[in-house]
């Protein structure tokens, strides 16, 4: 090999690695610069502190509700009566205005029968966002309306004993949050 090849065969490798060197640095100054844009887009530290709270359900009585709030929204904790289940579980899937579930703990395609809404297998549980499907009011709770359970005083809509829309404007049953039971006196939403 002569000198003249030698010099260009090293100027070649020089030159590679100059470009590579130079691609790396631009590739860490871009994603030095582009990061903090990326970074404000994540949920700050006290959205992220309240996306999963523990509610201690230890003194809700059966045939009473807790109301605690959630991301912003009312959710309501209903222990219910045994007389309440009978009557939920007894409402023909026919006679619901919304058959779905929207129970996020459960398929898609769940429909919206007592036993695919609440917490429990016996059904004693029942955890709901206190929201009406309607326009965003708040119902009233505690047998309220023609079927015992929620009603939206706003714009007339009744929920029987499972939070199911019966009657009234709202299109859907109140929703059900993701929860679960953490311990026996333990509900954790999120």
């Amino acid at each position: 090999m002569s000198h003249a090849e030698a010099e260009s065969d090293h100027g070649s490798t020089r030159r590679d690695f100059l470009y590579y060197a130079t691609a790396g640095a631009a590739a860490v100054t871009a994603g030095a610069a582009v990061w903090p844009l990326v970074n404000q887009m994540n949920p700050s530290a006290d959205v992220q502190a309240l996306s999963s709270i523990r509610v201690d359900v230890s003194g809700v009585e059966v045939g009473t509700q807790l109301t605690v709030k959630y991301l912003g929204k009312p959710i309501f904790v209903r222990r219910r009566t045994q007389e309440e289940i009978e009557a939920a579980r007894a409402v023909p899937l026919s006679d619901l205005i919304d058959k779905t579930s929207e129970n996020p703990n459960l398929s898609p395609d769940a429909t919206a029968e007592d036993q695919n809404r609440t917490l429990d297998e016996a059904g004693e549980w029942l955890v709901m966002i206190g929201v009406c499907t309607h326009l965003g009011c708040v119902p009233i709770g505690n047998a309220s309306g023609d079927f015992g359970g929620w009603f939206c005083p706003c714009h007339g809509s009744h929920y029987d004993t499972a939070g199911r829309i019966r009657k009234g404007p709202a299109p859907e049953n109140l929703w059900i949050p993701v929860a679960e039971f953490a311990d026996e006196t333990t509900i954790k939403l999120g």
